[in-house]
């Protein structure tokens, strides 16, 4: 374990001594700015209407600060963080492979596993930093906002929304890092992350025209759709399993590349 948290260690350095990561935070805060900004006017908006038409037409997902910004601006930042982690996730491996360094990796005194976690927990450790930025709103929210019940957010929520976001991270490095073993152009490890999470999260509206139990089966497989209770503060134990396999999984097969690339 020390040997794959070295590596981490010098994977972040590398992130955090290069404008890329940078490139990226500014990305982040810009885009997902926008759509705060948007969804407080939105708000502000609806109650201006509730005030002059009365509050018995204010729909209750709009009577709240929480409800009303925060949930709809966790499902933005969902959608941002599938452009923004192939950005992130694209070097681990294939950046190894570009600059001839990937060989040297392998025949140093290091097993397979311990270089994959040790990518894995590097790439983690940035986009944990990434989604971290976007805790600064709601922090915003609860200084400046005001509510006549005196709490204006109702943090177990946004904190489990939050966690939503860092596991629907977590997963999205996971992928793109199996990608990035494939190829040593880190472009292409990008196209082929958002070319695999970008459908598998639009699963549920195939759903739709489908019949039962398929309808079931690929709602359970949509990652929207798993994601969607937690980003509304609803635990679902269903869900964590979900997202862990599919970051089980998806290390095991980065481990299956390596390992096999190690012998090739």
């Amino acid at each position: 374990m020390r040997t794959a948290l070295a590596i981490a260690r010098k994977e972040l350095s590398i992130y955090f001594t290069t404008p890329w990561a940078y490139a990226v935070f500014t990305a982040m805060l810009a885009l997902a700015s926008f759509f705060f900004v948007g969804l407080l006017h939105d708000f502000q908006h609806t109650q201006e209407l509730a005030r002059m038409s009365g509050w018995d037409n204010l729909p209750p997902e709009r009577r709240n600060l929480t409800d009303g910004v925060m949930v709809p601006f966790w499902s933005s930042v969902m959608i941002i963080t599938l452009f923004v982690a192939p950005f992130l996730s694209m070097r681990l491996f294939a950046e190894e492979k570009r600059n001839k360094t990937f060989e040297l990796l392998m025949t140093a005194p290091v097993r397979p596993v311990e270089i994959v976690l040790g990518k894995y927990l590097g790439g983690l450790g940035v986009i944990t930093t990434t989604l971290g930025l976007t805790i600064l709103y709601p922090v915003l929210l609860s200084f400046f906002g005001s509510s006549e019940s005196g709490t204006v957010l109702e943090w177990g929520t946004v904190l489990l929304g939050y966690g939503g976001l860092l596991l629907w991270g977590a997963t999205c490095m996971a992928i793109g890092m199996f990608l990035s073993t494939l190829t040593e152009s880190q472009m292409v490890a990008a196209l082929l992350t958002f070319a695999v999470l970008l459908p598998w999260t639009l699963l549920r509206g195939l759903a739709h025209g489908a019949e039962e139990p398929m309808r079931s089966i690929i709602t359970y497989l949509s990652f929207d759709a798993q994601l969607q209770g937690l980003l509304r503060g609803v635990v679902d134990l269903k869900t964590i399993v979900f997202f862990f396999s599919v970051i089980i999984f998806s290390l095991v097969l980065s481990h299956r590349a390596v390992e096999a690339q190690r012998w090739a």
